[in-house]
């Protein structure tokens, strides 16, 4: 059959991949992606820049027809596709197994950075290959053969088991809904969500209103529903997916399935010579060693738990004083939003009139034009996966120099979350010719309704210019070494620098008017409202740390200190760690852990700390901007030129002291977060 996956073209036929088009076709590019790299290694030769080439050619070959299976899999999931991309898992890891175990493959890289030719690479071309003799060792290369057959099997595993958990996560979250006909059940919620809810009900040709899990419709019930049984129905129901617990307890549960990935992470850590999973996760990122993330993160709460203590203090007096005696954790999203709306007379739905999507997309278009030069212009006529995905190309001097995929409305059989993906990488494909970076920028923002156009809220914002900063950091790169490219070699505790980077300008005075403007009158969102905005930025932020360094020290504790001689289980952690910084109770019944598939799906095992780090990063980067202007072009072309232009042709520490003439200072951060802290000075 004439298989789309096997044609070579720019960009992805959508239109054309059906799932019996993914087995065969991968099949087939293994088989000769196996032989070609086999003819390779036998021709005898010294092994120099056209081996190089030979081996990038093969492998994006491969990751071209891989990455719109696996962003089909994310964002148009049908029985048919899983079936297909859950066969394909074992056959890809396999391979990589293989790849990374090829011994004659690796004397043949640690033959070329012994030679001469070494020396005749550029910078980013020595970085690639320093990092595949790095990946060789983490791949097992010197381990004897039963144990190089045991990593394979794990590798293996390990990736069925993260597939079905989030499986697991997407399946219960969309297995349970909660249908209603009487509109007082649902008094407080905004009208913008109602639409949403009645649209979902017609969909399924139901009455009145029909509430899922998703995110855009669970969120607001949450902040606004008055009414307090719903809230808490709601709550259970989300934060026991996929667990033993909850209204579908014991359906699509993720316990054995974490028990077992746990297990198998320190399993393959012990076999590569670590002491843990963390230490193995740390082999290649910025930190060093599990006991520095840890003494970070332990520094992080010793100087805002004080602050988050206050915070929930405050909140609880404020509930007690509307005659609330008990705060439960389903209360706490509804009153924090009464406190703030008393506190500075704000709420998000008082915002999105003033952000419809849009426009924000426009303006954040204009952001970035004038901070790096660079021009956003949407092209009509390409083939997409849905109607509402829109397509653009990136123009710097006239030249199109990167294109991007836009989806930011969730649907039915879309995975939630927000994310960026590469497409394309970009390399140097001959003398005259570059293949230029395609990006893949998904979010899941309410769609507009039949009266109303798409309208987000502010956090709905700063999430759209966090996703596009990942973007631009794989779109803006100069670098043509596949390998190092873009977001490419990048260590995972840096790469979300530019995109946290990026949300400042979503605070900032003279970039609002670019992004706001009233989807009924045009009108940029007042001063008045900008500055109850920016005065509630920091609202409740020390108990915002707080969350998140318990997610992170979650993280990091459970893969640094799991043994099976002395098992303890995930919740004994996550309940010690609560114990440490949560500052308010969690119901038993909690189980979020579950659904953290950033940690048991996705790459972040003992690496969600990279987010706290990353942001130590940002708000250091953009202090820069504060004292020299937040759209000084000199400014934004230095951070194109150190940061987004060179990927991850060298460390990040490096191309962070070339772009801020130091190393970064946890107090940016600090006071970003409005946590003030006192320096003494000796």
């Amino acid at each position: 059959m004439s298989n789309p996956l096997l044609k070579t073209a720019s960009l992805p036929a959508f239109s054309s991949i059906q799932p019996e088009h993914i087995e065969p076709a991968l099949d087939q590019l293994l088989a000769s992606n196996r032989q070609r790299v086999d003819d390779l290694l036998k021709a005898e030769q010294t092994p120099g820049k056209s081996f190089l080439a030979s081996i990038e050619q093969w492998d994006d070959e491969l990751e071209q027809l891989w990455s719109p299976i696996s962003h089909l899999h994310g964002v148009k999931n049908s029985d048919a596709l899983r079936d297909a991309y859950n066969a394909c898992l074992p056959k890809l890891t396999e391979y990589g197994t293989e790849m990374g175990q090829n011994t004659q493959l690796y004397q043949a890289y640690k033959q070329l950075a012994d030679s001469d030719v070494y020396g005749q690479l550029n910078e980013a071309e020595q970085k690639s290959v320093d990092n595949a003799l790095r990946d060789f060792t983490l791949s097992g290369i010197a381990l004897k053969p039963e144990q190089q057959k045991r990593y394979g099997e794990i590798k293996k595993q390990l990736a069925e088991l993260s597939t079905q958990f989030s499986n697991n996560v997407l399946d219960a979250t969309h297995g349970w809904s909660k249908h209603i006909d009487d509109a007082e059940e649902l008094a407080g919620i905004p009208e913008s969500v109602l639409q949403g809810y009645q649209q979902a009900a017609a969909a399924k040709e139901l009455s009145g209103y029909l509430i899922s899990l998703d995110i855009p419709a669970y969120l607001p019930l949450m902040q606004y529903c008055e009414n307090s049984a719903l809230r808490q129905e709601m709550y259970t129901a989300y934060t026991t997916r996929a667990s033993d617990q909850g209204p579908n307890a014991g359906q699509w549960d993720n316990s054995e399935l974490m028990d077992t990935i746990l297990a198998l992470r320190y399993e393959l850590a012990l076999l590569l010579g670590f002491n843990n999973y963390a230490e193995r996760s740390l082999a290649t990122k910025m930190a060093e060693s599990p006991e520095q993330v840890e003494g970070f993160l332990n520094a992080l709460a010793e100087k805002s738990i004080a602050v988050a203590k206050q915070d929930y203090k405050e909140l609880e007096a404020f509930a007690n004083s509307l005659g609330v005696t008990t705060l439960s954790a389903w209360d706490i999203p509804f009153y924090s939003e009464k406190l703030r709306l008393q506190k500075y007379d704000l709420s998000q739905e008082e915002l999105r009139p003033y952000f419809p999507s849009a426009k924000v997309i426009e303006g954040m278009f204009t952001v970035v034009n004038r901070l790096f030069g660079i021009e956003c212009n949407e092209v009509s006529d390409v083939e997409t996966w849905h109607p509402d995905v829109r397509f653009y190309h990136i123009e710097r001097d006239g030249e199109v120099i990167a294109k991007f995929y836009l989806d930011i409305f969730a649907r039915e059989h879309k995975r939630g979350g927000a994310w960026m993906a590469d497409c394309r990488v970009r390399r140097q494909l001959s003398a005259t010719e570059q293949q230029l970076p395609v990006a893949f920028l998904t979010c899941n923002f309410t769609p507009p309704t039949e009266t109303t156009p798409s309208l987000l809220t502010h956090n709905e914002v700063t999430t759209l210019f966090h996703e596009f900063g990942h973007g631009l950091h794989h779109m803006l790169t100069e670098i043509n070494c596949a390998a190092v490219s873009g977001i490419n070699g990048v260590p995972w505790d840096a790469v979300e620098l530019p995109s946290q980077f990026m949300e400042n300008w979503c605070w900032q005075k003279e970039a609002i008017p670019l992004i706001s403007g009233h989807h009924q009158t045009g009108e940029v969102l007042p001063d008045n409202l900008l500055e109850k905005m920016l005065a509630a930025k920091n609202f409740q932020s020390g108990m915002m740390m707080a969350r998140q360094l318990e997610f992170s020290l979650f993280d990091m504790l459970m893969h640094h200190h799991y043994s099976p001689e002395n098992p303890r289980s995930i919740q004994t952690v996550l309940d010690e760690v609560r114990e440490k910084v949560s500052v308010y109770p969690v119901p038993e019944f909690n189980r979020f852990q579950h659904g953290f598939g950033h940690i048991f799906a996705g790459g972040y095992a003992a690496g969600y700390y990279s987010y706290k780090w990353a942001e130590v990063l940002s708000a250091d980067a953009f202090s820069r901007f504060e004292e020299e202007g937040i759209f000084n072009q000199a400014t934004g072309e230095s951070f194109l030129q150190e940061i987004l232009q060179r990927g991850g042709s060298k460390e990040p520490m490096a191309l962070f002291t070339a772009f801020r003439g130091r190393e970064p200072d946890i107090d940016a951060l600090l006071r970003h977060s409005g946590i003030v802290t006192t320096r003494k000075v000796a």
